[in-house]
């Protein structure tokens, strides 16, 4: 290991070792290597004083409460689960994921995520982790949806008074393609009207908008002549946005954006992805992802 691609902090952490101290550690067997890092954290541990844990609590960001009445978080959160189709499956996620869940299908950095001394890491996207739970599911041959609300921890940090962790309420759909694209729409027509469902009922004096970017020609193809024209008879506005570049790479076919007051405040995130077909070996796999930030959303609509 030559050091390359490392941070600065990273070369100068290795520096101050013995030489060959990486080869080493990342050449031991998985469970010696969890050994010796709860042994290191537990040594340390003994050495915490009170005073350690109350100075941790007011530096650290990852370990503050968030700002949000739980009270409000939990009747919004309870009328997301009303509003769901009876077909969508409720999964109360773990804490943790197995390590390596969002890295192994998306391009995000393990550096942005919180990682266990277990062989674990922290849920950083539930639409992660249910995109595994769906291809565990898809096995048995139906196609999947499934939702859940979690807390999320993330390591980036955002920025001044941004929260390390946040509440997310996540749809996961994965089925099988059906080809030119109808697999994929059907499954956005889902996700689509649902979030128009609870914007409508939960946030109607906020501005909400739905907003969608075609990433290739045959799911835009279906964007015009099928999803459009569906969502346009019950109502639902679609507002375009070709512009878009965060996420490409990350979402296939199209993606997704929720937000409220006019288009300035980002409420939710979403687009296909090609997880459940990585994870199940299996290039027929479609899979579409979406979530709600719900914190956002209590704090839109004051309640």
């Amino acid at each position: 290991m030559d050091g390359g691609g490392l941070s600065g902090a990273e070369r100068r952490v290795w520096a101050a070792l013995p030489a060959g101290t990486r080869t080493a550690l990342a050449g031991l067997p998985a469970t010696d290597l969890r050994t010796l890092l709860l042994t290191v954290a537990r040594d340390r541990a003994a050495t915490v004083r009170p005073a350690d844990v109350l100075r941790r609590r007011r530096e650290d960001r990852f370990v503050r409460p968030a700002d949000v009445d739980p009270r409000a978080l939990a009747r919004i959160e309870a009328r997301l689960w009303e509003l769901l189709p009876a077909d969508v499956a409720g999964v109360e996620l773990s804490p943790v994921a197995p390590l390596g869940t969002c890295a192994a299908v998306a391009p995000v950095s393990q550096h942005r995520i919180v990682t266990t001394m277990r062989g674990t890491e922290v849920v950083s996207d539930p639409t992660n982790a249910l995109a595994v739970e769906a291809a565990v599911r898809r096995r048995r041959g139906d196609e999947v949806h499934l939702a859940a609300a979690h807390r999320v921890l993330r390591a980036q940090d955002f920025g001044p008074g941004a929260a390390a962790h946040f509440r997310l309420f996540s749809l996961v759909s994965s089925a099988r393609d059906a080809g030119s694209g109808r697999t994929e729409a059907r499954l956005l027509l889902r996700h689509l009207a649902f979030w128009h469902t609870v914007f409508a009922e939960l946030a109607p004096a906020a501005a909400p908008r739905l907003h969608v970017t075609a990433l290739d020609g045959v799911v835009g193809e279906r964007l015009a002549d099928t999803v459009r024209p569906a969502l346009a008879r019950d109502g639902v506005p679609l507002h375009d946005e070709p512009e878009r570049r965060r996420g490409r790479g990350y979402y296939v076919g199209a993606a997704l954006r929720l937000t409220l007051g006019d288009g300035t405040l980002e409420a939710g995130d979403g687009g296909l992805t090609d997880w459940t077909a990585r994870l199940t070996g299996d290039a027929k796999e479609r899979c579409l992802v979406s979530c709600l930030a719900t914190e956002r959303l209590v704090t839109a609509v004051g309640r």
